[in-house]
């Protein structure tokens, strides 16, 4: 009985060169694949992470008249006495944090120019922005009673030559249709990482935007963060209620979710690609292999190895290049992701689509993401397009007559 996995290992270590030119496209192929999809994947993540936590949370509950792209303070497209509907939320398992926030477009006014900004009003002791807090880079977050106290993004801050301490002038327009103004001391600086963010948004106490903006008691939306996100929809099916919307987070994220369908879709072409360039390496190289050894294969034939032999002889070749091949690429890949998963990649600014009720958020560095369930995917497509491949010259040599391959025709 011929031992064909010796006679397999032995082909490969005789033509060194070709097996590790072979080797070495499978190594690149599935590297490079495992790399680009744990960049998107990290990018994507980390963007919905981003937007999450600095503005859209899991779930938003808004009045049903509420247009987030225009910013309305009009009471009608209001939440009226948010702090009832928050303590009946609050109380529902499965949800982790609930609070109240009222958004307001603004003017800021330094000695040196105006700029846009939007005002966030908030509850401090929330931990829903605890990334705020441990974004701070100087001064410390204002108390829930401060009534005169802001945090402003580093980048906006720097751009106008502020600093913490220094006082500012807000003018926003108002729920009764009319223009104030106040003066406000910075309390804090904060850099998220994300440059447009971080050069247009001001934070202050609820209560005081709450007064400055004359909305009353009422909130524009009421922020919900559960302990399983998976389950919004759920939720916001129990949520509904008549005068008002409940957008889940793919909703409010819906931009974001556009980019990661195509992404997916992007990706899955580029496997393709890549892999079937690699399976042709491997075709190519058995091919080769074949056209070599017509005369070995004469002479296995006349000693009695049978046809199947010669057909398994060959796809064991092939199994044995593939299996290496994607268990080093997946080593050297994985060894790649790892590390810029910790130290990332710097792309010197951010990249950021913003609407108020949707935001792509980047930020300077991207990081990669690491998916076991992915990796084994890719590993098995891999597998199995290189073995489909293989049956083409594994079956020419099988079918070659002993008489021809002696001749070496």
């Amino acid at each position: 009985m011929f031992k064909i996995w010796k006679i397999a290992f032995r082909d490969l270590i005789r033509n060194r060169r070709r097996s590790l030119l072979t080797l070495l496209a499978i190594v690149i192929g599935v590297s490079l694949l495992l790399f680009t999809g744990s960049f998107y994947d990290g990018v994507f993540a980390g963007s919905l992470d981003m937007s999450i936590h600095l503005q859209t949370s899991d779930l938003q509950l808004r009045a049903q008249s509420y247009d987030a792209d225009k910013i309305s303070l009009d009471w009608k497209d209001l939440i009226e006495n948010p702090q009832d509907l928050t303590g009946q939320i609050e109380s529902i398992q499965g949800v982790q944090v609930v609070t109240p926030v009222l958004w307001a477009s603004g003017m800021l006014l330094s000695a040196n120019e105006s700029v846009g900004v939007q005002i966030n009003g908030i509850d401090p002791r929330s931990s829903i922005y605890d990334p705020i807090r441990q974004a701070l880079t100087s001064g410390e977050m204002f108390a829930a009673d401060d009534r005169g106290g802001v945090l402003m993004g580093a980048g906006l801050a720097e751009s106008l030559g502020l600093s913490v301490g220094q006082n500012i002038t807000l003018v926003t327009n108002t729920a009764n249709r009319e223009t104030d103004q106040a003066a406000f001391t910075i309390r804090g600086l904060f850099d998220t990482g994300v440059a447009q963010y971080d050069d247009s948004t001001i934070y202050m106490p609820l209560e005081k935007a709450q007064t400055f903006t004359a909305a009353g008691t009422r909130a524009s939306a009421i922020r919900v963060l559960l302990n399983d996100r998976t389950q919004a929809e759920s939720y916001a099916a129990a949520f509904a209620a008549p005068g008002l919307q409940v957008l889940t987070w793919q909703q409010l994220n819906s931009i974001l979710m556009d980019s990661v369908n195509a992404s997916a879709a992007f990706i899955q072409l580029l496997y393709f690609i890549v892999l079937g360039m690699v399976a042709v390496v491997i075709a190519n190289t058995l091919l080769m292999s074949v056209f070599e050894r017509t005369r070995e294969m004469g002479i296995l034939s006349a000693l009695g190895m049978k046809g199947r032999q010669i057909l398994g002889m060959f796809l064991l070749e092939a199994g044995m290049l593939a299996v290496a091949g994607v268990a080093l690429g997946v080593l050297i890949g994985g060894l790649i992701v790892y590390y810029y998963s910790q130290v990332g990649i710097s792309f010197g600014q951010d990249i950021m689509e913003v609407k108020a009720s949707n935001m792509i958020t980047y930020g300077k560095i991207l990081y990669t993401q690491f998916s076991a369930l992915k990796t084994m995917q890719l590993s098995l497509t891999a597998l199995i397009m290189i073995l489909l491949v293989a049956i083409y010259p594994a079956l020419f040599a099988a079918r070659l007559q002993p008489v021809q391959s002696l001749h070496g025709k």
